[in-house]
């Protein structure tokens, strides 16, 4: 994987941040307000020695003392202000970077998210999302503020070290050099170290899901000795990642720490002598060591940031993997205009698609002419391409050779969302969505009026049983409308297709995993459904489509035989072998 420099990861964060301008400027400026504040206090240290307790002064004590405690109360009100802008800010990167990360996700095709070799399985690019962006939230919300801070006070310490006491400045400035260097070597192991332990992480949400999400087939198979051990095997590797990144930022810390404070303890000795020796006076002493005590404290804390700057440009680079990730399938820069009523007249011609990472093609010179409103079942052994064809239908993905077309235009020149409206799906494992019923069904046709919703729900043979739930279309049906039967959930994306009023439909196996009598209501309820629109149905169950106006036999690819069910039982053996199958004859 190619490494960006850290300079070049925050940069692109920082492009995140023009909009806020000028709450960046405010921050700044309640950023240097309190470094100055602070580097303040060690001049009125110094006063107050000098001037007051060796000189025995009580109204110079106590007008320095005044002032240093409007110092104080000015370095509380802009530690506030500053504290609350960047931790504004740094929240709201994160909410932008999860908001533009989310929408660039959705303009990916699926198969994106299936190569889970990548690391692009949906779980782990949660993880992305959460994570990673609390990660970066705390750099920019925190992390950078403090750095900043520390680089001020760092600088003012030093110059003020250098106009109070040149020749012992030295000494502490000597270690400051010497801190760099196991800055810039740990701080790469660190990064890299972070980059692996978040992937670590990212794997335990993965998996962690998809044990959770099949928690019925789990513990069906009695799986949870072998998913607990194999869990516990990855938390353990996401420890051991996590420990090694702590131990190289610990060392930089302390590495840090030490050399920085040995050479203020050496000042302190010789700063001693020269106190004893009258050169120097006790305040400029307190003040020296003061400032001196700020460089290196300022130091320390830089190599602490040095660990979260890495860390967070690890998490960035998830991120940006994501951002940069471009879409195989993109709408035309010109796009054609579909006729209005669209006819649902379709054509596949000469196509031959090969999926991503396959070497056997799914579809092979594959034709198909589909007339307006005819209704087409797709049969044949599995893997013979059935759910390929709904695919490139889609345009979830787009042949390697041949066009499909829609109405006489080539999809590839259509707005994709314009072709997408214009098609409805029922599949096998319909999806159902967080929210009540009555958001599910508007999925499709956000302004629907409550009319229409029961519209067409009566016509989905679902009236009945919504009407029995707790709050009827309002009642949540919670993540993917597991409270549901599976007839109850087929029929509402039945519903839901049918207040789409689609031109084209697309069935994918809509009641192979009923039993009798829901398979009857929603067969009835596919039947209303199809009425007057072009319907392509897959179907394993030839019983369910033995009345369509034309059955498509498929295999290795392949359109092998086309007719009716008593044309084919003459004239097709493959369909005669499933019927065989099937009926017993």
């Amino acid at each position: 994987m190619n490494q960006r420099p850290n300079r070049h990861v925050l940069l692109r964060l920082l492009g995140f941040l023009r909009p806020y301008r000028l709450r960046l400027a405010l921050a700044g400026f309640a950023l240097l307000l309190a470094s100055g504040s602070v580097l303040l206090l060690g001049n009125g240290l110094r006063l107050v020695i000098d001037n007051g307790f060796l000189a025995g002064d009580s109204r110079a004590l106590a007008k320095t003392l005044g002032m240093m405690l409007g110092v104080v109360a000015l370095l509380a009100t802009a530690s506030a202000l500053r504290y609350y802008q960047v931790t504004w800010i740094g929240e709201r990167l994160a909410a932008d970077l999860r908001r533009h990360v989310f929408d660039h996700l959705l303009t990916l095709e699926p198969s994106f998210f299936e190569s889970a070799s990548d690391g692009r399985a949906a779980g782990e690019i949660a993880s992305r999302l959460t994570a990673d962006t609390s990660v970066l939230q705390s750099l920019f919300g925190s992390s950078i503020s403090l750095a900043l801070r520390n680089v001020f006070m760092l600088i003012g310490a030093v110059v003020l070290m250098l106009v109070t006491q040149p020749w012992l400045s030295a000494m502490v400035l000597v270690g400051i050099p010497a801190t760099l260097l196991p800055i810039v070597w740990y701080g790469r192991r660190v990064r890299r170290l972070s980059r692996t332990s978040q992937d670590r992480v990212a794997e335990l949400g993965r998996y962690a899901e998809e044990a959770l999400s099949g928690l019925r087939t789990l513990q069906a198979f009695t799986h949870e000795t072998v998913d607990k051990r194999h869990y516990g095997q990855r938390v353990e590797q996401a420890f051991v990642s996590a420990v090694a990144r702590t131990q190289q930022r610990a060392w930089l810390t302390g590495v840090a720490m030490l050399v920085v404070f040995s050479g203020v303890g050496l000042m302190l000795w010789q700063g001693g002598q020269a106190v004893l020796a009258g050169t120097m006076s006790a305040g400029e002493l307190s003040a020296f060591i003061f400032y001196a005590v700020l460089a290196a404290g300022a130091v320390a804390t830089l190599a602490e940031v040095a660990g979260d700057v890495q860390r967070a440009a690890g998490a960035a680079e998830r991120l940006f993997e994501l951002l940069d990730a471009q879409p195989t399938i993109r709408p035309p820069s010109s796009a054609a205009l579909l006729p209005h009523p669209v006819r649902g007249h379709i054509t596949l011609e000469n196509i031959c698609f090969t999926y991503p990472g396959r070497e056997i093609p799914a579809l092979c010179h594959f034709d198909l002419s589909i007339q307006a409103g005819e209704r087409v079942a797709v049969v044949g052994p599995s893997g013979a391409g059935k759910s390929t064809l709904l695919g490139l239908l889609l345009r979830f993905y787009d042949p390697d050779q041949g066009r499909v077309t829609l109405d006489g235009f080539d999809i590839r020149t259509l707005d994709i969302a314009a072709l997408r409206n214009v098609m409805g799906v029922v599949a096998q494992e319909p999806v159902l969505f967080s929210g009540s019923v009555a958001d599910n069904l508007r999925y499709g046709c956000p302004g629907a009026s409550s009319g229409k919703l029961r519209a067409a729900a009566a016509d989905a043979s679902a009236i009945d049983f919504i009407d029995a739930l707790p709050q009827g279309f309002d009642t949540p049906l919670g993540p993917g409308g597991v409270q549901l039967s599976g007839g109850q959930r087929q029929r509402l994306a039945i519903a839901r297709a049918l207040l789409k009023n689609p031109a084209v439909l697309l069935l994918d196996e809509a009641t192979s995993a009923l039993d009798a009598e829901s398979e009857r209501l929603v067969q009835q309820a596919l039947d209303r459904l199809m009425r007057g629109r072009t319907s392509i149905v897959i179907a394993h169950r030839l019983a369910t489509v033995i009345n369509a106006d034309r059955l498509l036999v498929l295999k290795d690819g392949q359109l092998v035989a086309s007719g009716t069910h008593a044309e084919l039982i003459t004239t097709s053996p493959l369909y005669r072998h499933l019927a065989a199958l099937q009926f017993g004859a």
